[in-house]
């Protein structure tokens, strides 16, 4: 097995959260008692995100945090075009929340200020993927913007990944990223129901490490290489060791290549 290096090639993270200086830390510390894991990063700003990427020499990355609450959506948003305006590297997703007043409106505006795509985690927010709540938001974006959602905690009924097809049902031309393999802890569940398609991607984060090679492989060649992307869910792991893990998995030069950087571009459109 012909083994490489993270800097053979060129690497986009597509999943990593960052967080305004004053609450950096907490918000840090909040998402590790949320999952009961000690974070790598006891501070999850942009300056230590770009620190930890340089270790691989990633060219890109997707930045985004969650809106807890409707009153959070704007200033969230803010914080992130600053950042991504600050670090041409960066590619922003915008936060949304269904109880938000005017997510139409905000949809717009983020659209004008160059986001390329959403952000929902319904474990967070306590609303489900597919309530009417979330269908707002992907009226508003269909077509549109791509949204990332977190999938699959075991421990909530808020993200299952029957509820993933659900959606991608209801809405055909949504374009979607599928956080942790399409089911963070409900592996098995995600393998059952979830299909590679033309407008549903998977990333990375928050699986390979938390699971066999064997079953990471398996996983990957069941959604298929050409629609799984290289993310770490920082500042949770650590770009260098998530890396490292994927590249441990036997997958050819080609194969990596796409993981790590084409799909990315074609899903984006960059």
């Amino acid at each position: 097995m012909e083994k490489f290096i993270p800097q053979d090639f060129e690497i986009m993270d597509m999943h990593a959260h960052i967080f305004p200086h004053k609450i950096s830390e907490k918000a840090t510390l909040s998402i590790g008692k949320f999952y009961d894991i000690n974070m790598h990063y006891s501070i999850g700003e942009s300056e230590r995100l770009l620190e930890a990427e340089a270790q691989i020499g990633t060219k890109r990355m997707l930045v985004c945090s969650v809106a807890t609450t409707p009153k959070q959506v704007v200033s969230i948003n803010d914080f992130i075009k600053e950042e991504c305006d600050k670090h041409p590297e960066m590619i922003g997703f915008a936060a949304m929340h269904g109880d938000y007043e005017d997510i139409p409106g905000e949809v717009d505006r983020v659209i004008a200020m160059g986001f390329k795509g959403i952000k929902l985690h319904s474990d967070f927010q306590r609303t489900p993927l597919d309530s009417p709540k979330s269908y707002k938001i992907y009226e508003a974006i269909e077509g549109r913007l791509p949204v990332l959602v977190h999938m699959g905690d075991y421990r909530h009924d808020y993200s299952h990944p029957t509820m993933l097809l659900k959606v991608m049902r209801d809405f055909p031309k949504l374009k979607v990223l599928a956080s942790h393999l399409g089911g963070f802890g409900a592996w098995d569940e995600a393998e059952a129901v979830l299909k590679s398609s033309e407008n549903i991607r998977f990333d990375t984060s928050s699986a390979v490490c938390l699971m066999s090679p064997e079953r990471a492989v398996r996983l990957i060649r069941h959604y298929g290489v050409d629609f799984c992307m290289f993310g770490t869910d920082f500042p949770m792991w650590d770009p260098k060791k998530e890396a490292e893990l994927l590249l441990s998995l036997g997958f050819t030069y080609e194969e990596y290549r796409k993981m790590f950087s084409e799909n990315a571009k074609a899903f984006l459109g960059l």
